[in-house]
């Protein structure tokens, strides 16, 4: 690339150049579907950059966040708060799922067969508790065990503000290799527009605007409730407890959104949901480093509360069996500890919707049918999840004095285009 153009491509804003990959990848994918497959690679090579950086950059960064709030009570009442906030919006997203579920009359014309399912063994939630602590920490960070990496990270920054001055090597060592994990994430965040434009590519290219067609009112229902839920629910919580308005927000959040769209993985959009939260929103990045791996692990109204509400129903009626209050009841329980429990990465939320099946009674066997369209559908709970991360940043970070400046910052667009003019 010449010279005068690369200086044109280094000023373009970031999330336009995000967004020019995903226009370009969708082109691609519905007219050239043949190419756009041989795409896969390009996305595939994206994502491994990615998920590169997570057990690395959410360990060191975890806990310099620790050890930079320091006080131990002050970080208790935060990881209360945020932890609490998770869950009131898990809550709604169940009820929300269950509403707009209820409200759609799906075909009941489907057949399905026992035959095309997988057996899956979905341990208890005893065991899901006990599985937390990881017996061996390294052998849980080369497996990518992330919700074992936060607790030993946590940990270990708990650990260090308690010996004080003695662990003091320890700690400059641990801030030193975030700064690091900090900056080649900024070398991989340069591939983000390319990696989208191979996805999204793949993904149509390989599926096709047909694949939605015979479960259209199952997708749309999925969309609407998701869309709901990030304008009315987010977008409220920020006007009112974050202290900016509901347009500077998801002008800062865009570009995580579209990486969270086209990747489906909530921790493989950590990098750009961090440098959103703090350019584009103004938390501080001990704040945003502690709440958005958390938010990652716990935090899923898509997955864990909008999708197995909405698929209960949905299974529930192609079967012709009836739900009654109770039913309902159980399904949004249930649905909300998904939430809670569900890992972000693609796929996971199918394991999730077989514990809320359970819970009702209905046959797993339904679970084939929405399984071939549940790459479509997790992007858009992807999306939502990460939304609803950038948000409580936000809120908490505002309710508790953890800004860079109680306004936010230049946004991420315009940080983008001047960081790369420079």
């Amino acid at each position: 690339m010449s010279s005068p153009a690369l200086a044109v491509y280094r000023s373009i804003p970031f999330w336009q150049k995000v967004l020019a990959g995903f226009v370009l990848g969708a082109t691609v994918g519905l007219l050239l579907p043949e190419f756009a497959v041989q795409l896969k690679p390009l996305g595939d090579l994206f994502i491994n950059a990615i998920r590169m950086l997570v057990v690395p950059l959410v360990f060191c960064s975890l806990v310099m966040a620790v050890t930079s709030l320091g006080d131990d009570n002050r970080l208790g009442r935060i990881g209360i708060k945020t932890v609490g906030l998770f869950l009131l919006t898990a809550v709604i997203a169940s009820a929300l799922g269950l509403l707009i579920g209820s409200m759609m009359n799906f075909s009941a014309e489907l057949s399905l067969t026992a035959s095309s399912v997988r057996e899956r063994d979905i341990p208890p939630f005893a065991q899901v508790l006990v599985d937390v602590v990881p017996r061996n920490p390294i052998a849980a960070m080369a497996e990518g065990n992330i919700l074992q990496v936060l607790l030993f990270a946590v940990l270990v920054g708990v650990a260090i503000n308690q010996v004080g001055d003695k662990a003091e090597p320890v700690k400059r060592f641990l801030h030193s290799g975030a700064e690091v994990m900090y900056q080649i994430t900024r070398m991989v965040l340069a591939l983000t527009p390319y990696g989208v434009f191979g996805l999204i590519a793949w993904m149509l290219g390989s599926f096709g605007l047909d694949s939605l067609l015979p479960l259209a009112k199952f997708v749309v229902a999925i969309y609407i409730a998701c869309l709901i839920h990030i304008v009315l629910v987010y977008g409220t919580a920020v006007q009112l407890f974050g202290g900016i308005s509901i347009r500077q927000f998801f002008k800062a959040v865009f570009p995580a959104q579209l990486v969270a769209y086209a990747s489906a993985s909530s921790y493989g959009t950590l990098p750009v949901s961090t440098r959103c939260v703090t350019e584009g929103l103004g938390v501080s990045r001990q704040y945003a480093s502690f709440v958005l791996p958390m938010g990652a692990t716990i935090n899923m109204d898509g997955c864990g509360g909008i999708y197995p509400a909405i698929a209960a129903i949905f299974i529930a009626q192609i079967y012709g069996i009836p739900l009654g209050w109770i039913d309902y009841g159980i399904i949004m329980a249930t649905a909300t500890l998904a939430s809670i429990g569900t890992a972000g990465v693609p796929g996971t939320a199918m394991v999730m919707l077989t514990v809320t099946l359970n819970a009702v009674g209905l046959p797993l066997e339904g679970i084939a049918f929405v399984a071939a369209i549940d790459r479509i559908i997790d992007m858009m709970r992807t999306a939502t999840n990460v939304t609803g991360d950038m948000m409580v940043a936000r809120v908490i970070g505002y309710r508790e004095g953890l800004l860079v400046t109680n306004e936010p910052t230049t946004t991420i667009n315009e940080q983008s285009a001047t960081n790369e003019a420079n």
